[in-house]
């Protein structure tokens, strides 16, 4: 559980689709993996994922694939 006692909320946005190059939904930048462990995985490792986020997106604007 995350400090407020509410669980690390999914950055799902439903627009599921995976980009091949990248290995990140198009939609949430998780990898399958990440997507398919969330429920499973601790709060701090969810968090951990929310901060690599913006990186992701970041590279993803750039063209890093």
């Amino acid at each position: 559980m995350s400090n407020s006692g509410t669980p690390v909320a999914s950055p799902c946005i439903n627009i599921c689709r995976m980009d091949e190059p990248s290995g990140w939904c198009e939609g949430c930048l998780r990898t399958l993996d990440e997507i398919a462990l969330w429920g499973s995985m601790p709060d701090e490792q969810r968090s951990a994922i929310w901060t690599a986020l913006p990186i992701r997106r970041a590279q993803r604007a750039a063209g890093v694939k």
